[in-house]
């Protein structure tokens, strides 16, 4: 037994997670599913009009997770309205999605990049009055967001190809306790983004 190295090191399990997150925003995977939320709510918008005439809305929805999150949904024979439904009640999850992404990405593009901001005066700066100590706090921060990106990404994909899933596939399970979480997580997003829009304006 090689007692050189320690338990968690020889697990591999706690290294294996580390190395995961670390990796994680520089994944292909990480990116696609970004695409998805970025195209989820403009594609879904012209959906509504598109299911009201009768078109493909279904089909298109259906090859839009296959292809950037891999979700493979079966066809039903007949969607019937649930085509419609599926393209209003995703609405809102995919607006606070893709808001909420190309923040926690346009926060990292800040901090790394603070030098370049205008509005840079680090006299009264967190880690100020030097530019060096100034840049090492909005970095680290920058990098945490980082990190965090890719999980929450992955957070609104897996509810929103589950939606897919339930409305626009032949399996109906869990349906209702889905609609129920999107529409909440939605609801949630908007009512704390209600204090950033304050400071904003601020």
């Amino acid at each position: 037994m090689d007692i050189t190295q320690p338990p968690l090191a020889r697990s591999g399990r706690p290294t294996g997670r580390i190395a995961a997150i670390l990796r994680a925003p520089f994944r292909a995977l990480t990116w696609r599913r970004f695409a998805y939320i970025v195209l989820a709510l403009p594609v879904g918008i012209l959906c509504i009009p598109l299911a009201l005439l009768g078109g493909q809305a279904g089909h298109i929805q259906r090859a839009l997770a296959q292809r950037l999150l891999g979700v493979e949904v079966e066809a039903p024979e007949r969607n019937g309205p649930l085509t419609l439904v599926h393209a209003v009640i995703s609405a809102p999850l995919n607006l606070v999605a893709a808001i909420s992404s190309g923040l926690f990405w346009f926060v990292v593009a800040i901090n790394l990049g603070y030098p370049l901001r205008p509005d840079n005066d680090t006299s009264d700066s967190w880690g100020g009055p030097t530019m060096a100590g100034a840049w090492a706090v909005h970095a680290t921060g920058g990098l945490g967001f980082l990190l965090v990106a890719p999980w929450v990404i992955k957070g609104f994909t897996t509810l929103q190809g589950r939606l897919v899933r339930g409305f626009l596939g032949a399996d109906r399970r869990g349906l209702l306790k889905t609609t129920s979480l999107a529409l909440t997580v939605a609801a949630l997003c908007c009512l704390l983004s209600i204090p950033l829009i304050h400071q904003a304006q601020g």
